[in-house]
């Protein structure tokens, strides 16, 4: 699976976002601070999930983003997609065949390739509210006036 660091960073900044904002905008510098990760990339990944509709952006003092849907209605897989990664598991490329040692599909490709869909249709089947509450049962330390409520 070619799962890369945008993929990664953009669903846990969506997780954080899903359990700070509560309906209020988060800042990107808390989601920074929070997950460790830098504000610039931060900038990038969420200029990509405006753009897929995913969050909204609220200016001035007290500013950031919220979500454009509730958590429950905001698959992993539209997160990765939002941030242009593909979910693959062969590193063959359809058309050029790259990847592969020769000119037509190697031996596996099919295996890998069936895989692949799997593994996005199970990224497909979960949302962002169902990891929320993941989090706050495996015990993740959050500010409960923030927590959304989930429906």
């Amino acid at each position: 699976m070619k799962l890369t660091t945008r993929g990664r960073y953009a669903v846990t900044a969506m997780l954080d976002l899903s359990c700070y904002s509560a309906g209020e905008p988060v800042s990107l510098a808390d989601i920074s601070t929070r997950q460790g990760i830098s504000l610039s990339y931060l900038e990038q990944l969420f200029a990509k999930l405006r753009r897929y509709g995913l969050v909204r952006s609220i200016r001035g003092p007290g500013g950031g983003y919220v979500l454009t849907e509730q958590p429950t209605d905001i698959s992993i897989a539209s997160i990765i997609r939002a941030v242009d990664e593909p979910v693959e598991a062969s590193s063959c490329d359809e058309e050029k065949k790259s990847g592969c040692k020769q000119t037509t599909s190697c031996i596996t490709h099919n295996l890998w390739a069936d895989m692949g869909v799997h593994i996005f249709n199970y990224l497909e089947s979960v949302n962002l509210g169902g990891l929320v509450e993941e989090s706050i049962a495996n015990g993740v330390n959050m500010d409960p006036k923030k927590v959304p409520e989930l429906a």
